[in-house]
């Protein structure tokens, strides 16, 4: 459900622009190859927090819901758990690369919860078109990384 309100332009600009950083790591990549490792970690540790802020506004939306179930506050907790985990396997052997087609897979899926709120949550009108504009810019632009 959608209100009247509108999103706010800053909203999006800035939503946007997010997605330099992801954008700027594979520029490098492809400019600056003796940077792979480094270029590949930032843009893992970009990407794996912008996931825990979904898990944020999650967070938000159940809490100023007032009556949100406990599953919504578990949920929101996921994206954070979910990138330590990837964090974690990296340290323990797993490449770079596949910490982050794991990250951008679930950053790819992540609107699903948007979706699923925004059924019984009045909404800004244009969120879930940002939301899903923006978690399949995130999620391709990860995705990305992973195979360069």
């Amino acid at each position: 459900m959608e209100t009247h309100a509108s999103l706010p332009p800053a909203a999006r600009l800035l939503g946007y622009a997010g997605l330099l950083p992801l954008v700027g790591c594979a520029a490098g990549l492809v400019l600056l190859p003796m940077h792979r490792a480094s270029l590949l970690d930032a843009g893992f540790g970009y990407a794996a927090l912008i996931f825990s802020f979904l898990g944020g506004l999650w967070w938000g939306q159940g809490v100023a819901r007032g009556r949100a179930s406990p599953g919504l506050f578990g949920v929101a907790v996921l994206p954070s758990l979910i990138a330590w985990g990837l964090m974690l396997l990296r340290l323990l052997g797993w490449t770079t690369g596949d910490a982050l087609l794991a990250l951008g897979a679930a950053i790819l899926l992540s609107p699903i919860v948007d979706l699923v709120l925004a059924r019984n949550q009045s909404l800004v009108h244009g969120w879930i078109a940002l939301r899903l504009q923006l978690s399949t810019g995130l999620g391709a632009l990860t995705l990305s990384l992973a195979m360069l």
